[in-house]
């Protein structure tokens, strides 16, 4: 193991709160580091007041708290300047930010844009509402039987589309997209690039300049930050030329009865009052990773993983289809599976009952489903306060599954 899981458990009260406690759900939400806790509590407790508003003190402290964390988070994705993040509710927010900004003043009919058919529903179903409303074409790069991008067919694809949007890493497969490629691709095509990077940003060191993306979104709750924020990095230029997405308090310069000026970046994308308490602590969170290093959570994982691939085809053999690459190093920490003939709600709640918290369904990506033939898939996933002994927890509860089952 890259880390000292032992120690890094110690960082998180709800280790201490739960026993025995395996938690294999970290790609639906990780759990919260005890710094992170501390500097929202702290927050609320010394510093709240509404922010960008008041002249006082007290709302200048949160202020300064608040766009601090933008400037904590443009580091941790070396983005050029802080006003170019933009803070929202989650990813599926960020997204349908792009879809209604972005793709409202540049797509209509005879328009086309390019998925992928490993997308979750945030990433499909923004542009499938455009769509309807003004009419443009959706094409889709297919998967492989190993659960790769079949990229083969990818110039004709691009061509003459202005957007291609896919995920960084699968949340059903594990698969870790090669970004740059895709962006560079779509950069030639003269294409728009947008990246899902829920699953990507918490796993892999992430640099939105070396990516080569347009926009990139990610969420804090996937990486030991609060839920209720999101992110959206984009370059400024483009930002600039997108008009605002929500409309109220916050984001204007000036309002008139014949119409209304936007305020400067970040602003204008950030109507009403924002999630301060949580850029707060998803600022700490920030610090957390960096402080566990991201390479050591890559390594980490590829470790973990590795395990669990191994024990699951030496324990269970043809009984468990794992989908997505074999490779370990070609995967982040999700490991989905089906286990012999059983619904996957069952085997979950059977393992519920040993203490092995994993999530069953169709993880929001049904065309996923359909293109892998299943209508759902147990889904086990690791993170940093994982180990060896949290994989052999699952495959002996899969054990008195098969048991319980007959």
């Amino acid at each position: 193991m890259a880390l000292d899981v032992a120690t890094v458990r110690k960082d998180f009260p709800i280790y201490e709160a739960r026993k025995p406690f395996v938690f294999l759900d970290s790609a639906a939400s990780s759990q919260k580091p005890r710094a992170v806790i501390d500097a929202m509590t702290a927050y609320y407790e010394t510093s709240h007041a509404n922010v960008h508003r008041g002249v006082y003190g007290l709302a200048e402290e949160a202020t300064a708290l608040y766009e601090g964390a933008r400037a904590r988070v443009a580091r941790f994705v070396n983005a050029p300047q802080a006003k170019e993040i933009l803070f929202s509710k989650n990813v599926t927010e960020s997204l349908n930010l792009v879809a209604q900004s972005w793709g409202r003043a540049h797509l209509g009919p005879g328009d086309a844009i390019v998925l992928t058919e490993m997308e979750h529903h945030a990433n499909i179903v923004p542009w499938q509402i455009l769509q309807a409303q003004i009419g443009f074409e959706i094409r889709w790069i297919p998967v492989t039987p190993d659960g790769k991008l079949d990229l083969s067919d990818l110039d004709r694809l691009l061509d003459g589309a202005k957007l291609l949007s896919f995920t960084g890493v699968s949340n059903v497969l594990g698969t870790i997209n090669p970004v740059r490629q895709l962006t560079d691709a779509a950069h030639a095509a003269g294409a728009l690039a947008v990246v899902d990077g829920a699953q990507y940003t918490p796993h892999v060191a992430t640099d939105v300049q070396a990516l080569g993306a347009d926009l990139f979104a990610f969420t804090g709750h996937k990486m030991l930050g609060p839920t209720g924020i999101g992110v959206l990095w984009g370059n400024e230029a483009l930002l600039e030329s997108m008009p605002p997405f929500l409309g109220g308090g916050g984001m204007i310069r000036d309002v008139r009865k014949d119409g209304f000026l936007p305020d400067e970046l970040p602003h204008k994308f950030e109507a009403g009052t924002p999630p301060i308490a949580e850029a707060v602590g998803l600022a700490v969170a920030c610090d957390e990773l960096d402080r566990y290093d991201m390479g050591e959570v890559r390594a980490h994982e590829v470790a973990v993983t590795g395990y669990a691939l191994d024990t699951l085809r030496e324990r269970f053999a043809g009984d468990v289809v794992v989908h997505g690459p074999a490779d370990p190093a070609s995967r982040g920490g999700v490991l989905s599976f089906t286990f012999k003939d059983l619904h996957p709600h069952d085997v979950t709640q059977v393992l519920d009952e040993h203490g092995v918290c994993v999530r069953a369904g169709h993880h929001c990506a049904k065309p996923l489903m359909r293109c892998l033939e299943v209508g759902a898939v147990v889904r086990a996933s690791f993170y940093i306060y994982n180990d060896e002994a949290d994989v052999d927890a699952l495959a002996d509860a899969l054990q008195r599954c098969a048991e319980f089952f007959g």
